[in-house]
């Protein structure tokens, strides 16, 4: 019976997995052509072809597809224990990244299920999903919580949660509104506090329930930070469109009131992002993803 390099097996499953010698060189920390000879070598010695170059990357062969089954299982078990015997250090961490706003509401509230979750420190970094997508895929994050559907070569996304975006104010603004039902030119009256210059969330909005762009607003306040701008408008600064996650205590206390209740809601899906196969292999993601899961849908 042939024996094969363990390496190359791995080299071969991660291939298989990202579709991309190149990806996955980045992800097992190898050059390309270390990679396209591990892959090589593994061919010859089986004696049939794995994968069909193109330009655009690889497809495996049906004799990959069976091998790929074969291996998986068995390589990710080795990795696995790998990976455990490393946790046993005392520096080592898993490291999640994602919006402030939705990590600070939805996830630190229940920190400790989270530890006891992944069985190690989590070390938390806030950002854009664009940035720390692309530290998910370079290895300097192990997970993301990402307001965009991942589109990176070798990243996984799964849905979190389907965020509803609400259009909310200080009761004083509902107060000086004459109609129960107001219109776009009534709420155009009212100041904007907004996350950026362009009003992306505002401008969602507005295309989503008034099928057009926002442009009779004034906007009053820029504040890139959406705890921010909900501080602000519970100041009286004006209005803002927020998830609802974000104002849902507001709104039972009575401190924000909703201006406007569209028949369908605007909604953005967050998505769970990790390196291609990082699930399958690695049971200590799982058990986070699976908390992170289960917490988000609480």
């Amino acid at each position: 019976m042939a024996t094969h390099n363990l390496e190359h097996l791995r080299t071969f499953l991660t291939v298989y997995r990202v579709g991309s010698l190149t990806e996955a060189a980045k992800m097992l920390g190898i050059s390309q052509p270390t990679a396209s000879t591990h892959v090589h070598s593994l061919e010859q010695n089986l004696g049939f072809r794995l994968f069909e170059r193109s330009p655009s990357g690889v497809t495996p062969t049906p004799k990959a597809e069976g091998l790929a089954k074969d291996v998986g299982q068995h390589i990710d078990a080795l990795d696995d224990l790998a990976y455990i015997s490393a946790l046993s250090g005392a520096n080592e961490s898993v490291h999640l990244g994602g919006p402030a706003e939705f990590l600070t509401a939805m996830l630190l509230p229940h920190a400790q299920k989270l530890t006891e979750a992944v069985g190690a420190r989590l070390r938390i970094r806030f950002g854009l999903a664009e940035g720390l997508l692309d530290e998910l895929r370079a290895g300097d994050l192990d997970m993301v919580v990402s307001a965009v559907q991942p589109r990176v070569q070798g990243v996984t996304g799964t849905p979190l949660y389907d965020e509803e975006f609400v259009l909310v104010a200080a009761p004083s603004w509902r107060s000086s509104l004459s109609a129960d039902a107001p219109d776009e030119a009534e709420l155009a009256a009212i100041p904007v506090v907004a996350y950026s210059e362009n009003l992306p969330i505002v401008r969602r909005y507005w295309r989503t329930v008034f099928e057009r762009r926002p442009d009779n607003l004034r906007t009053s306040w820029i504040v890139p930070d959406l705890r921010g701008v909900r501080a602000a408008i519970l100041a009286g600064a004006g209005m803002s469109v927020l998830p609802r996650y974000l104002v849902e205590e507001d709104f039972a206390s009575g401190t924000l009131v909703a201006l406007h209740a569209p028949e369908w809601a605007p909604l953005n899906t967050v998505y769970l992002a990790t390196r291609t196969g990082d699930l399958d292999r690695n049971h200590q993601l799982r058990s986070l993803a699976s908390a992170i899961h289960r917490l988000a849908g609480s």
